[in-house]
């Protein structure tokens, strides 16, 4: 343990690697973010908006039970293994998109996307904590995030212009096949594991242990528990976007290319900006970056009913990617901070189990909402809900 030292300066060169690998990792989800509602309405004839979101609720459901189980089974078994898992479980992924022949067959798809990015990105998380310590924990989770949803928005992009120009299947989901090879070359080979890091700073850190960890994350504790919630609702807004979204605008007459570039913006502003608001996380107070990104996020979303044209629409992503940049580093520095380091992982994996159950419960919730009133209304009551989280926020947290 002599020559483990703790620091970004001091790990970075594996710190780097892993923000490349997670860059793969929200990669695979950019495949479907501009697509796959356009093959389950054009190709499978699905009418109904609830039918048609059962591929993120599928994803939302196993992704935030894998990341509990990352969580638990981390500090048993090594982030590394998790990792390498997480890459061999997504390699079916991409060849099922393209060759699938029902939209079973795309739900299945969404079961194992759920599992490799339950493992790989909450495995990335971890270790990059691991290896910075308790210093830069807000800039080193802006890296990976911003690495992550950057990802997500230029392969959201690319698959939207080659759906555009060659159709929808096969060709954006090649993209999928050099994600995943790449992913693995990297975790077997490059990537080493971080338990030294946790030892450690085990043997100098003070902050106390939780007694009950899954109780205390999910609401007791006051500050874990309003992180968790806003979590839940911050994935919530996003699966009702990744949802819903390409639809509106479909409705409003965009073509597919359209869509690609406006749906791309959204995490494209999200990841970008996480590169400055992560930095922020370890200067100013959690609770107001918190409060306000949530805030700005419900109001984005309540004046996106209002919207009508091109520029409305990328200007409210601008503002909805902005306000999600601000909460999601913010997140898990503040899960970290709060937590000893032995906890870390559990407790990580807790908060992101209750955060991506928001991916099936917004889908689920607002599809419903879509199928018997319309897709406005929809909005409307997921914006309800993000200003209302702010303000538990703004009045429970420390």
């Amino acid at each position: 343990m002599t020559n483990i030292k703790l620091g970004l300066k001091e790990n970075l060169s594996q710190f780097v690697l892993l923000v490349i690998v997670n860059a793969f990792v929200g990669g695979m989800v950019g495949l479907e973010r501009t697509i796959l509602p356009e093959i389950a309405e054009k190709e499978f004839h699905l009418a109904a908006t609830s039918v048609v979101l059962s591929f993120i609720i599928v994803f939302g459901i196993v992704k935030a039970l894998t990341n509990y189980f990352t969580g638990a089974l981390a500090n048993k078994f090594g982030r590394k293994k998790l990792l390498i898992i997480g890459w061999i479980i997504g390699i079916p992924v991409p060849f099922i998109l393209m060759l699938a022949d029902n939209w079973n067959w795309i739900v299945a798809a969404n079961v194992l996307l759920g599992i490799n990015q339950g493992l790989t990105w909450s495995s990335t998380v971890v270790m990059k904590i691991d290896l910075v310590g308790d210093k830069q924990r807000g800039f080193a989770m802006g890296l990976n995030e911003f690495a992550g949803y950057l990802a997500v928005a230029i392969v959201a992009f690319f698959s939207g212009y080659i759906a555009s120009e060659y159709g929808v299947r096969p060709y954006p989901f090649y993209i999928g096949i050099v994600l995943v090879a790449l992913g693995l070359f990297f975790s077997i080979f490059l990537i080493k594991d971080t338990s030294g890091h946790v030892s450690l700073e085990s043997a100098e850190n003070k902050i106390p242990k939780l007694k009950h960890v899954f109780w205390e994350t999910t609401w007791k504790n006051k500050n874990l528990g309003s992180v968790t919630q806003a979590g839940l609702i911050n994935n919530l807004n996003d699966g009702m976007t990744w949802g819903l979204f390409p639809i509106l605008l479909a409705q409003k007459k965009f073509d597919l290319y359209e869509i690609g570039i406006i749906t791309a913006i959204y995490p494209a502003v999200w990841g970008l900006g996480q590169l400055f608001t992560g930095k922020m996380a370890d200067q100013f107070s959690k609770k107001l970056l918190l409060f306000w990104g949530m805030l700005l996020q419900g109001i984005a979303l309540l004046f996106f009913v209002l919207a009508t044209t091109k520029f409305h629409f990328i200007f409210l992503s601008v503002i909805l990617g902005f306000g999600t940049a601000l909460v999601y580093p913010t997140f898990l520095a503040t899960v970290a901070e709060n937590t000893h380091p032995t906890d870390r992982a559990k407790s990580l994996g807790i908060f992101r189990l209750w955060r991506d159950l928001g991916y099936a419960i917004g889908a689920l919730l607002t599809g419903l909402i879509a199928d018997f009133y319309n897709i406005e209304i929809s909005i409307i009551v997921v914006g309800i809900l993000t200003v209302f989280s702010a303000l538990i926020i703004l009045r429970r947290m420390e």
